[in-house]
């Protein structure tokens, strides 16, 4: 690790925000040395409590999360705020950078908002996503609020970055609930029902509380099914039973007025209480860290592939065999893996 790479987490451990911001840089870009930086804050982690706003395109979620942050200001904790913005197709940076609607805490340095991209990412989340959550959590963050894109129903990944996951759900037509229940509402651990103050707001609030009363499958967890909320009438163990103890309460807000937002942050409060008491902190943390292990590996063997293809004369050679009938997609995949293969059975066997 080089000297200036030293005293950038020497400055971001000691609460220097100048030192998390480059630090940030580093990680969002991909810059050298942002692997040996992430891991060196590894141990300085898990002290957080990491909370993710996501919803609909419109449904109030960046004055939600501006508001929250300034309540949780007034309890004198440090709040960092990552949003995540869709991805330019020039330069894969955030589209809505500037934040303009998380005006309450401009001026507070112990409010730190920071936009990412998603870098094209279809659960919404990118790698250096998660590991800015790092860099929060190691500075000495108290909150970490991420809040997503809200482009669709693959927005998901957010699950296996925060402790608990507040869905936002605007006053809508009949159809509204319907239409996000095979989505994302699949992964509240909280609802709120945002612009509380607008018509149809009861209809929606009557529409989730029906879709909880009855069960259905909500909150798939990142374990692969493992549900922590209303059963679902089926046959379960006493895994499943504990996990059953929580049932997504619905929050009325006003976010524009902070109304609801004392309500909404006491149902976070009792979550986290029902994570550590239930066992299922330790649990997601385990099956997060599993993920982000995948991740990294997926990613890590892209990039050799991709250095692989290069070396066998770009992808274009490539394709035009594949055109020209040299040779087929399988025989190509083949020889493009095949070194790579060869390569990681040397190191295994030597």
């Amino acid at each position: 690790m080089s000297g200036k790479q030293q005293t950038l987490i020497e400055g971001l451990l000691a609460g220097e925000y100048r030192a998390l911001a480059r630090a940030i840089t580093v990680i969002e870009n991909r810059e050298d040395g942002y692997r040996e930086l992430v891991a060196a804050l590894h141990g300085y982690t898990g002290n957080a409590d990491v909370i993710g706003i996501t919803g609909s395109p419109g449904s109030g979620k960046s004055t939600l999360v501006d508001k929250l942050a300034l309540a949780y200001r007034e309890r004198d904790e440090q709040v960092g705020i990552i949003a995540v913005d869709p991805s330019s197709p020039y330069t894969g940076g955030a589209v809505l950078g500037d934040r303009i609607r998380m005006a309450s805490n401009v001026g507070d340095m112990d409010v730190f908002v920071r936009s990412m991209s998603a870098r094209g990412s279809l659960g919404g989340l990118s790698t250096a996503t998660a590991d800015a959550v790092k860099a929060f959590d190691a500075f000495g963050m108290d909150r970490i609020i991420i809040e997503t894109v809200g482009a669709g129903q693959n927005e998901i990944d957010i699950v296996r970055a925060a402790d608990t996951v507040a869905v936002l759900v605007p006053p809508g037509s009949g159809d509204t609930v319907q239409t996000l229940k095979a989505g994302i509402l699949e992964i509240a651990d909280v609802f709120v029902v945002n612009k509380a103050d607008l018509e149809g707001a009861d209809r929606t609030v009557m529409e989730l509380r029906e879709m909880v009363g009855l069960g259905d499958d909500v909150n798939p967890i990142i374990d692969g099914g493992a549900k922590h909320g209303h059963g679902t009438g089926t046959e379960s163990t006493e895994s499943d039973a504990q996990e059953a103890d929580w049932t997504p309460p619905i929050v009325e807000t006003v976010a524009t007025r902070g109304d609801g937002v004392d309500e909404l942050m006491e149902e976070f409060a009792a979550h986290g209480s029902y994570l550590d008491e239930s066992g299922r902190r330790t649990e997601r943390e385990r099956t997060r860290s599993a993920e982000e292990l995948r991740q990294l590996l997926r990613s890590d063997l892209n990039g050799m592939v991709e250095d692989e293809i290069e070396h066998q004369g770009g992808i274009d050679a490539l394709v035009e065999s594949m055109i020209d009938g040299d040779r087929d997609p399988y025989t190509l995949s083949d020889e493009i893996l095949t070194p790579i293969e060869e390569c990681l059975a040397e190191q295994r066997d030597g």
